[in-house]
């Protein structure tokens, strides 16, 4: 269920929700925040939603596949990308999908501990520590670079930025969201340290996948037509145009294909799963045919994720949003287009 088709009360289902929803803790972190509003969503169906911490992602599927609850794990970041050991494990569980996306806005400040004083970067001649570290979730350290290599602060990866908040010690600082200030007693060192304004991070609901398939039958019996679901596909046998002849099958059904990547399968050289998000739910004729094809061909396929399908966002992009280098010829001068190439695309 994308956030935009939460607001909708008409249109949601009522299937059996769960009494708890894990998240990656501690309190205060981003993920923390995208489970408090997917409990709110399951609140409003009938369900009385509790929240548990779990110091990382697998703890969180073990207790999803057990029965326990569902879980809320980060997915795909709009700066960063997708959230890779999430993917994988979603990719590797034996019993488990994703049934609702939504989306959180990420912001980072920089904070201190309390206790430590340390208003500048070298306070150290009244006996202070010196600043010298930054420590986050990795996502979070790659969110603001320019922070840590304006102020000479070696990353420290934490398991969760609201983790990185409450284990700081003297000489570190910590970035996670604002809360996690007043939540851990520091001190705010500076607001808003991330490199880009406006990011978000988009969060999965996990459940068993019986789980799944009644909030899916659920939502068959409403009015909402517009779903989005992510597969897993390996092929079988390789070589030349696998790949190719895979997305023309996508094509011939008039599917809509909004991400594709690959990743390998591990300690396998040279092997990959491919996965793919789709306009469209399983159960609709072009998507079922989609899938029957894979299976019959031999291929290895899985759907991982499907949910009702919010807006997508589908600004036109510029010149100056452009990378360094490459070729694009509204970018250069007529006359230099023949040298640029030649540079550019090495021949």
């Amino acid at each position: 269920m994308n956030e935009s088709a939460t607001r909708d009360k008409d249109k949601q289902p009522n299937p059996s929700v769960p009494s708890k929803l894990f998240f990656l803790g501690p309190e205060g972190s981003f993920t923390h925040q995208a489970a408090a509003s997917a409990a709110e969503t399951l609140d409003r169906r009938g369900g009385s939603v509790g929240l548990e911490a779990r110091e990382n992602v697998p703890a969180i599927i073990l207790d999803v596949e057990a029965g326990r609850g569902w879980g809320v794990i980060a997915w795909e970041n709009s700066v960063e990308g997708y959230v890779v050991p999430n993917l994988d494990a979603v990719i590797d569980a034996k019993d488990l999908a994703g049934l609702t996306r939504l989306s959180v806005d990420i912001a980072f400040d920089a904070f201190v501990r309390e206790d430590g004083d340390e208003s500048t970067l070298n306070a150290d001649e009244n006996g202070h520590t010196p600043l010298r570290e930054i420590t986050a979730h990795p996502h979070g350290l790659a969110q603001c670079k320019k922070f840590a290599a304006a102020h000479d602060l070696t990353p420290v990866p934490a398991s969760s930025n609201a983790a990185a908040c409450r284990d700081v010690k003297p000489g570190q600082v910590a970035l996670g969201p604002a809360l996690c200030g007043k939540l851990y007693g520091l001190k705010t060192f500076e607001h808003n340290v991330q490199d880009f304004g406006g990011a978000n991070t988009d969060f999965l609901v996990v459940a068993p996948r019986d789980d799944v398939r009644a909030v899916l039958q659920a939502y068959r019996q409403t009015d909402i037509v517009d779903f989005e679901t992510i597969i897993a596909v390996i092929p079988l046998s390789t070589g030349p145009g696998v790949i190719a002849k895979l997305l023309d099958s996508v094509r011939d059904e008039g599917l809509n294909m909004t991400s594709l990547m690959s990743r390998p399968i591990k300690g396998h050289a040279g092997t990959y799963s491919f996965i793919i998000t789709l306009d469209a739910a399983p159960w609709q004729g072009n998507f079922s045919r989609l899938l029957h094809q894979i299976v019959d061909e031999g291929d290895w396929v899985k759907t991982l994720a499907v949910y009702p399908r919010g807006e997508h966002p589908n600004p036109p992009v510029d010149t100056w949003m452009l990378p360094q280098g490459g070729i694009c010829r509204k970018r250069i001068h007529s006359s230099d287009v023949e040298t640029k190439e030649e540079r550019e695309l090495l021949w």
